[in-house]
Order: C-alpha cells, then structure tokens, then sequence
C-alpha cells in the first residue's frame, strides 16, 4: 500500500475492454404484428436478421444485403425505418459486446405475399415468426431483441 492508502502499481490488474462487434439487424413484421427471428446454423439463440458490414459499408446498406443474402427479400434502402443503436452482450460470441444498428420494415399493400414465400438461405438454418409477448418470455431470443429492441415497441410489456 501507498501512504495515501491505495494499491500499489504493480498489484494492480489492469482490466482489458471487451471486443465489440458491429452489426445491422431488421425487424421485419407482418400484418398480425409478428416479428421474424432467426437462428443460424450451430448457435442456439434466435436473432433478428443482419449481420456485419463490409468495409465501407452505411449500416443501412448492410441491413439490406443481409436481408437479401439470408432471406431472399429484396427491400429498398428508402423502405427501412430506423429504430435505434443498441448496446447489449452479443448472444453468440462468449465475452463480446454488441452495438447493433437495427432498422424496422413492415410488409405493405405493396409487398404482399412476400412474407409468405420466405425461405432460409445462406447461414440461416431456421426463420420464426414470434409475437413480441411470446419473444420476451424465450431464453433463446438474443439479448438485443428480447432485451433493447422489443421493450421499445409499443403494447410490448416487459
């Protein structure tokens, strides 16, 4: 100890900030108010879809590949409504902090149908369609869903 009382230098532990992951994620809903979330391949949390951008890349930008790669849902970059930047543990990379990006589309008259037609592609293993209420009682809903997303929406009781 120091005569003011405090540890010495050398005993102390420097602590290291946590790696961040940096990704864009959508919450795609139908006209019965369910929200899509999916799982990938190996990982047992289910996720709103998104993912990392590319070098460069606005993070509306990456919403929209993302979609287009993991589901097959072309959305223009003027039809996705930002709904904020969240800051949570990353569900499946054990010591890594998230900060996500996420933006909101909503199935219109315009798009009808397509919703229906979804089908898993590249990682995505499966696609559920659950209800905010259901979602937040589910232990394998990500934390940046369950817990930052869906307590924003409206009606959604936490």
């Amino acid at each position: 100890m120091t005569p003011q009382g405090l540890p010495e230098r050398s005993r102390m532990t420097r602590v290291e900030p946590m790696p961040t992951i940096t990704v864009s994620a959508v919450l795609i809903t139908d006209r019965d108010g369910r929200f899509l979330s999916v799982r990938k391949r190996g990982p047992p949390r289910s996720m709103l879809p998104g993912g990392k951008p590319e070098r460069d890349e606005a993070p509306e930008a990456t919403a929209a590949r993302e979609i287009r790669e993991e589901l097959g849902l072309r959305i223009p970059l003027g039809e996705l409504a930002p709904l904020g930047r969240y800051e949570t543990a990353a569900a499946n990379e054990a010591g890594h902090r998230l900060i996500g990006e996420v933006f909101a589309w909503t199935e219109s008259t315009r798009h009808v149908g397509q919703l229906a037609r979804l089908k898993p592609h590249a990682e995505i293993e499966e696609l559920l369609w659950l209800s905010p209420q259901e979602a937040m009682t589910r232990p394998d809903v990500a934390p940046l869903t369950r817990d930052c997303v869906l307590p924003g929406l409206p009606g959604t009781r936490v």
